[in-house]
């Protein structure tokens, strides 16, 4: 089964998380074959750019509960992203909570239409946002984070926008989207990679410095008691024992 659909058009190479009935998921096998496509991407010298977009209603709800990722894995996915000497452009047009948000701080552009929502729901679940703060907390307001973070509340477009998850938003994301694609294409392939080194950089650095631990902790919080009543929780539909 093919969890990742992949399209051309004039150098752009479009991905497509494509599991809708798991709401795109991040499960490992997801995980897995999205990192293979970006290498793909990223070792053809007819691709300028990445679209990484979704099918269905949900670009993605973050880590699968039933088939996790290794959280080594997904700091991996991460990195890959940043450092893929194409520009990824996250096109979004539909809700986008936990881990999914990780795959968002990690594009170089993210546009969304006027629909989209965005949640941290790690704390409703027993966890933290560990591995995901890697490419998020150099990027975004930290004061709107720290809120966004510790409460799991609902952001619409807008809102992501001023706190610097997103770029863009707009009611035809299309259309919010078609400038940047036709810059890049009007961009020379080695001033783009060039030039994602410099954005990138600093990003990288918290890479260097904190994903071993934040990987750790990941998977501590993930074995955790509190983790496993959060996420039996979810999936039997009601609230965890510690809401008051």
């Amino acid at each position: 089964m093919t969890l990742i659909g992949r399209t051309r058009a004039r150098g752009v190479e479009t991905l497509s998380l494509d599991a809708p009935e798991r709401r795109n998921a991040l499960s490992a096998a997801l995980v897995a074959e999205l990192a293979g496509a970006l290498t793909d991407a990223g070792r053809d010298g007819s691709v300028r750019a990445v679209v990484l977009t979704h099918t269905g209603n949900t670009f993605s709800a973050g880590a699968d509960l039933r088939d996790p990722p290794a959280p080594q894995d997904l700091t991996g996915l991460l990195k890959q992203l940043l450092e893929l000497p194409k520009p990824v452009v996250a096109r979004v047009t539909g809700h986008v909570r936990a881990g999914g948000l990780g795959l968002l701080g990690a594009c170089d552009i993210a546009v969304a239409s006027d629909t989209a929502t965005f949640a941290f729901t790690e704390v409703r679940i027993g966890v933290a946002p560990a591995v995901i703060s890697l490419p998020l907390l150099p990027r975004t307001d930290p004061r709107a984070l720290a809120r966004y973070y510790l409460t799991g509340e609902r952001l619409d477009a807008a809102e992501a926008v001023r706190t610097g998850l997103l770029t863009a938003y707009g009611e035809d994301v299309d259309e919010v989207l078609a400038p940047v694609l036709d810059g890049l294409r009007r961009a020379a392939p080695e001033a783009l990679a060039e030039t994602k080194r410099l954005l990138t950089t600093r990003v990288l650095e918290t890479f260097d410095r904190d994903a071993a631990d934040l990987t750790a902790l990941s998977a501590r919080l993930f074995s955790s008691a509190t983790a496993r009543e959060g996420m039996t929780a979810f999936l039997e539909r009601r609230d965890p024992e510690w809401t008051v």
